[in-house]
């Protein structure tokens, strides 16, 4: 900042705003950050706890043990898609179905259903009357082994419209929707089902859990045999990213109860008033966000006391981007899809009429989680700008970065000893040093490029009108006998 005179002009005061405005804004991020790891730290003991002595092999015997049905939106799934349904096939739970939904694939990925599960034509009745492309067939399994498997078959209309279709087909009273790209652990339904057994007080309308990187993980049978870090820079900067989202961010809004965004990896939600809300909204790249926000709306105006739950054990595990081009797509849709779900329900926004959402979690998406890139896109421009002028005051700038740098490194470290000390999936000492060495290097090249990718999400969203989901291209999962192929299929 520049030496001021004993009064001060205009463009000193314009300054000293800009200065305070940047710092005070960094310093609310930071406060939130550090309550959000205070809020997960109690979460995470409260569960662990909770659950030591749970006995989950129970409700494997129960007789009413409630009917799930678990959808899997399918489209160009070739390379992945007969050990998914393995995976799927082979969860621990006593009644459920597994529904996939070939969203007009343009590959093999039907063919491939077909000649592994030996599928059949079966006439069918819908359940549901959510609007969807046309079902063009029903199939199942003529081999007894796999009667739980439905294949449904339909034009293309997108993931949300897959999800509906798959809905209008499922015969039971919960729903698990998950990508069908990923590999669950075996008693994630047990464990995901359990919140909805064990509320008396208030209807679980929703449950939620922690998502893992699968990739060079080995998988055989269905099931992650071994848990590897991925071998890219650009995926273990992901499998830091992801680890922060989940231990931190959403436990701690699960345990405030203000979750607004279930991922549409792995969730489960009650049928009838998923089928009341309307199914979920065709008209948006982020479907998982905007069914949760608006089901919490409509519990909120229609005085139903409800939960929404988040299981904190590593239940799913997802392929992800490795590519910065489909990375760049994955994360501009991203950030349409949460700018289409906060215009929609703009009602919430700080109104108290729908209690700590209102006040608390819908702001916080709009100030943090939306506009968060925005302001720290401009905020570096102006810096270089004001740099090129000679009016930086170079002083404050090396200690706000200096300040905030460390910030990053120490959530990040936080972060992955609340991994070590709870959860514990990467179990070598190598991988460790790996992730710790990300959270030193991720503010330098990964974080810009996901700025930047929200900051071009908003410009596509607000001036070019895009609504695609673009392609990603799937590498398939390591198995110890045989090599993957590629496929093409919307991000995830």
């Amino acid at each position: 900042m520049r030496e001021f005179d004993s009064e001060f002009s205009s463009a000193d005061w314009i300054f000293l705003i800009f200065y305070g405005v940047i710092f005070l804004y960094t310093i609310t991020v930071m406060l939130s950050y550090v309550f959000l790891a205070l809020f997960s730290n109690i979460q995470a003991r409260i569960y662990i706890q909770r659950n030591k002595y749970a006995k989950y092999d129970l409700l494997l015997k129960s007789s009413v043990a409630p009917t799930v049905s678990v959808l899997a939106p399918a489209y160009n799934e070739e390379a992945t898609i007969v050990e998914n349904i393995r995976s799927l096939m082979s969860i621990s739970y006593p009644r459920y179905e597994v529904v996939v939904v070939n969203d007009g694939s343009k590959d093999s990925t039907l063919q491939q259903c077909i000649d592994a599960y030996d599928l059949e034509k079966i006439p069918f009745q819908p359940t549901g009357s959510l609007v969807c492309q046309e079902i063009v067939a029903v199939y199942r399994s003529k081999n007894p082994v796999f009667k739980k498997l439905l294949v449904v078959d339909k034009l293309n209309g997108g993931k949300a419209d897959a999800l509906n279709a798959g809905l209008n087909v499922a015969r039971s009273d919960y729903v698990m929707n998950i990508d069908v790209d990923c590999i669950l652990e075996r008693d994630c339904l047990q464990r995901l089902m359990k919140p909805f057994l064990e509320e008396s007080g208030r209807r679980v309308i929703a449950t939620g859990g922690v998502i893992r990187i699968a990739n060079n993980c080995v998988v055989e049978g269905g099931s992650i045999k071994e848990v590897n870090l991925p071998t890219s820079l650009i995926g273990r900067f992901q499998t830091l990213e992801y680890l922060r989202a989940f231990l931190l961010g959403r436990m701690a809004w699960g345990y405030l109860d203000g979750l607004l965004l279930i991922s549409g990896a792995l969730g489960v939600f009650d049928k009838q008033l998923v089928l009341k809300c309307g199914g979920y909204f065709a008209e948006t790249v982020g479907e998982d966000m905007e069914l949760v926000v608006r089901m919490r709306r409509y519990a909120r105006e229609h005085g139903i006391k409800y939960k929404v739950e988040f299981i904190p054990d590593p239940l799913c595990w997802t392929e992800v981007p490795e590519d910065t081009k489909v990375l760049y797509r994955q994360r501009n849709r991203w950030t349409r899809g949460t700018i289409e779900t906060i215009l929609l329900h703009k009602k919430l926004f700080m109104n108290p009429r729908y209690g700590k959402i209102g006040l608390l979690s819908f702001p916080y998406w709009v100030f943090f989680e939306w506009l968060a890139p925005i302001i720290e896109f401009f905020g570096i421009v102006s810096m270089i700008f004001m740099a090129m002028l000679g009016l930086i005051n170079w002083s404050f700038f090396i200690l706000l970065f200096a300040m905030v740098y460390l910030f990053s490194i120490t959530i990040s470290i936080y972060t992955l000893f609340m991994e070590d000390l709870t959860f514990f999936q990467y179990k070598r000492n190598k991988d460790f040093r790996i992730l710790i060495l990300m959270a030193f290097l991720e503010p330098f090249l990964f974080h810009p490029f996901v700025v930047w990718s929200a900051v071009r999400g908003n410009w596509d969203y607000f001036f070019e009108g895009k609504k695609q989901w673009g392609a990603m291209k799937r590498a398939g999962f390591n198995k110890p006998t045989s090599s993957s192929t590629d496929s093409t299929t919307p991000v995830g």
